[in-house]
C-alpha cells in the first residue's frame, strides 16, 4: 500500500484563503503517482487500475492508466527541471518501450479510426514534449523510433467530431518536432475545423450543437494553447489568448467559495481537471486574473477534493465526484480515466518563482460581493452568493443536442433548469428535479430535450422546449440567491405541470417539509433546497431517492405541481433556492396579465417581464 498523503502545513501567510502553496501541489502530485505504481503491468506498459472496464476493454483502459499519470509526471518532471526521483523518470521510460513494442505482452493498442487510444496518444505527445530533455532525448535511436512509429499510427486517422480532432493536431505536431510522419494539412485541418465551433466570449461548443461543458476549457482552449506553445505560431497564439481572457473572465466564477466547481456536463470524474483553464491563462500569459487570485481559486479546489476523500484510501482517484458514483459516469470511461485530472497540475510547469506561486493569494469574486454574470454565448446566467458561498448555473442554452437520444431520458447533466457548486442532478428512472415536466392523464411526460435560447441579459434568461403537443417558454429572473422561473405552458387541457427545485443529497437523509404550495428540504449542515409556488400552483412536495445524486446516497427533491392546466396557455410562477443562509428571502408579489407578468419585491421596485416574442425583463437594476 502507499504512503498515507501527508502535505505540509497551511501557510496562511502566503494563501489566507486556502493555506496551499506549491508545496502541496507537488506533495499531492507525488501521491497520485505513487498510488498507481502497485498496478502497473510489466515494465510499466500499463496501468490497470481496479474497477469496471469501459467500453474499450482492460488493455485500452491499461493505457489510459499510464498515458493520463505520464501527464502528471510530465508536469511534476518539468515543473522540476528535471530534478525529480530517478525511479520516476525510469518508470515512463521504461514503460514508453515497452507499450511501443508490438512484440510486448503489454503491448499498447494500434492506433485505429474512432479509437480511445487516439486520446490518449495526446497526452503521451504532450508528456514527451515537456519532458523531451529529460526522457525522449535520452531514449536510445531504435527506442525513439519505436515511440514515432507507434504514434505516426495517427496520421490518417479519422476521429469523431468534436474535440477529439485536436488530439490529431497535438500528436502530429510532436512528430513534426521529432522529424517524424506527419501530415501538416491535418494539422491546420484539425485547428481550422474547430473555428466553426467558437461561438464568441472565449466559449467553443465541444462539436456542432450547444454542447457547452468543462469540454470548452480542459479540451477546445487547453490543447490549442498547448499547440501554439509546441509550435511557435504566434499569430494564432495570440488569437487562442485573446479568446482564453475573454472566456477566463467568465469562467473564474465557476468555483464555489469552498473551492467546489458547478457540477454540469459530462466527465465530471475529471473533477479538478476543472482549474487547468486557470493555470493555463497564467502559462501563456492569457490570463485577465492577479496570479494571486488564479492560485486561490486552483488551490480552493485542490483543496476541496482533497478535504472530501479524494484521492481515496488507496491514493487512487476513481469514478466518482467523492465517493465511487457509477450512473454519474459515460460508458467511454474506465479505472484510468479520472486521471485527465492531472490537467490540473499544469501550474507546475510555471517556474517557482513566478508570481502565481509567490504573489499572496488574492480573493476571488464570491469572497468579495454576491455575483451575477450574464453569457449569452453559452445561454447561461450565473449567480453567487458571498454569505453561503454557493454558485448557480441557470440554464437556457446547453442540450448537447446533436448526441441526445431522441428515445432516451433528457441528459441530466445538459437538460436540467439549474446546476450548483453544492448539489447534482439525480440520476436514474422518475428523476424531477431542475425540470418543468407536463404530464398527460396517462402519465407520458413532455420533458425539453432541445432549448431553444431565446434571451440572456442582465439577472435574466429564457428559453423554450417543444414535445409533441407541449410547448413551453421559461423565463428566469434572478434576485440574490433565489431563481424565480416562469413558464408559459401550452398544452391540452388535464395535463399535470411540475416544477422540480434542486436535488439536496448527503451522507444521512435531509429532513423535509412541505405545505400547500411551498416545500423544502435541508442537510443537517443548514444547507436548504426550497421551492415555493407565485402563481399557478395547487401543490407541494418532495421526492426523495437512494443512491441517485453524486453528492451523497440520500437526496431530496422539493417539487410544485399544478393538477390540471386549463387547456391552451397558462403561466406558472415559482420562487426555486438553493441557499446556505440562515434566512429564505421573502417572495415578490407577482400579477399576470397575459404574457406580461409583474414581479414586485418588497421594498423593491417592480419588475416586468413579457413573454411574447422575444422574452424580455424591465425593472430589473441590480436586485439584492
Amino acid at each position: 500500500m502507499p504512503s498515507p498523503l501527508r502535505l505540509p502545513p497551511p501557510d496562511p501567510r502566503l494563501s489566507r484563503h486556502t493555506g496551499w502553496t506549491r508545496a502541496h501541489w507537488e506533495g499531492l502530485a507525488d501521491h497520485l503517482l505513487d498510488s498507481v505504481v502497485p498496478y502497473a503491468t510489466d515494465d510499466f506498459a500499463q496501468f490497470r487500475l481496479p474497477g469496471a472496464a469501459s467500453r474499450s476493454g482492460p488493455v485500452s483502459d491499461g493505457l489510459e492508466g499510464f498515458a493520463r499519470t505520464f501527464l502528471l509526471a510530465a508536469f511534476r518532471i518539468a515543473g522540476a527541471g528535471g530534478a525529480v526521483p530517478p525511479a520516476l523518470l525510469e518508470r515512463y521510460a521504461g514503460g514508453l518501450v515497452a507499450g511501443t513494442d508490438p512484440a510486448h505482452p503489454y503491448a499498447w493498442p494500434a492506433l485505429a479510426d474512432m479509437s480511445q487510444p487516439l486520446v490518449e496518444a495526446a497526452s503521451v505527445a504532450l508528456a514527451l514534449h515537456e519532458t523531451r530533455p529529460w526522457l525522449y532525448d535520452r531514449l536510445s535511436s531504435a527506442q525513439q523510433e519505436q515511440v514515432v512509429a507507434w504514434l505516426a499510427g495517427f496520421v490518417g486517422r479519422r476521429t469523431p467530431d468534436n474535440n477529439w480532432v485536436l488530439f490529431q493536431v497535438v500528436v502530429e505536431q510532436f512528430l513534426a518536432e521529432v522529424g517524424g510522419p506527419h501530415d501538416p494539412g491535418e494539422i491546420t485541418g484539425g485547428l481550422e475545423r474547430i473555428e466553426d465551433w467558437y461561438v464568441g466570449d472565449g466559449w467553443y461548443s465541444d462539436g456542432k450543437g450547444k454542447n457547452f461543458d468543462y469540454y470548452a476549457g480542459w479540451a477546445m482552449h487547453l490543447y490549442p494553447s498547448l499547440w501554439a506553445r509546441m509550435s511557435g505560431d504566434t499569430a494564432r497564439q495570440q488569437l487562442y489568448a485573446e479568446r482564453l481572457r475573454r472566456f477566463l473572465e467568465q469562467y473564474q466564477h465557476f468555483f464555489a467559495a469552498d473551492g467546489g466547481p458547478v457540477h454540469q456536463g459530462r466527465s465530471l470524474i475529471y473533477r479538478f481537471a476543472t482549474v487547468a483553464p486557470l493555470w493555463l491563462g497564467a502559462l501563456t500569459g492569457a490570463s485577465p486574473l492577479p496570479p494571486g487570485r488564479t492560485r486561490r481559486i486552483a488551490s480552493g479546489v485542490l483543496r476541496h477534493f482533497a478535504g472530501r476523500g479524494v484521492p481515496d484510501s488507496r491514493g487512487l482517484l476513481t469514478c466518482g465526484w467523492y465517493d465511487v458514483f457509477p450512473p454519474g459516469k459515460q460508458d467511454y470511461s474506465g479505472p484510468g480515466s479520472p486521471y485527465w485530472a492531472s490537467k490540473a497540475f499544469l501550474g507546475l510547469l510555471l517556474p517557482p518563482e513566478h508570481p502565481a506561486w509567490t504573489d499572496p493569494e488574492e480573493a476571488a469574486p464570491i469572497d468579495l460581493a454576491d455575483q451575477v454574470v450574464a453569457m449569452p454565448a453559452p445561454g447561461w446566467l450565473l449567480h453567487a452568493t458571498r454569505e453561503d458561498g454557493v454558485v448557480r448555473l441557470v440554464n437556457h442554452g446547453s442540450d448537447r443536442d446533436r448526441v441526445q437520444d431522441p428515445a432516451g431520458p433528457p441528459d441530466p447533466h445538459y437538460l436540467r433548469l439549474a446546476y450548483t457548486s453544492h448539489t447534482g442532478p439525480d440520476i436514474g428512472d422518475g428523476t424531477i428535479d431542475g425540470e418543468l415536466a407536463v404530464v398527460s392523464p396517462q402519465g407520458t411526460v413532455s420533458r425539453r430535450r432541445h432549448i431553444e435560447p431565446l434571451a440572456v441579459g442582465e439577472r435574466f434568461a429564457a428559453s423554450a422546449y417543444q414535445d409533441g403537443l407541449v410547448r413551453v417558454v421559461t423565463a428566469s429572473v434572478i434576485d440574490g440567491a433565489a431563481e424565480i422561473r416562469i413558464h408559459r405552458v401550452t398544452a391540452p387541457a388535464g395535463h399535470q405541470v411540475r416544477d422540480g427545485g434542486h436535488a439536496l443529497a448527503g451522507t444521512e437523509p435531509p429532513a423535509t417539509r412541505s405545505e400547500d404550495t411551498w416545500a423544502l428540504a435541508r442537510r443537517a449542515d443548514g444547507l436548504t433546497s426550497l421551492t415555493r409556488g407565485l402563481h399557478g400552483y395547487t401543490a407541494a412536495g418532495v421526492a426523495t431517492a437512494h443512491g441517485a445524486n453524486a453528492f451523497g446516497p440520500h437526496s431530496a427533491t422539493p417539487y410544485l405541481i399544478c393538477d390540471a392546466h386549463p387547456g391552451g396557455t397558462a403561466v406558472y410562477v415559482s420562487l426555486v433556492l438553493l441557499t446556505g443562509a440562515a434566512q429564505e428571502p421573502p417572495s415578490p408579489e407577482v400579477r399576470v396579465n397575459g404574457d406580461e407578468i409583474t414581479l414586485r419585491p418588497p421594498g423593491g421596485e417592480p419588475i416586468t417581464i413579457r413573454l411574447s416574442g422575444v422574452p424580455d425583463a424591465a425593472g430589473l437594476g441590480h436586485g439584492r
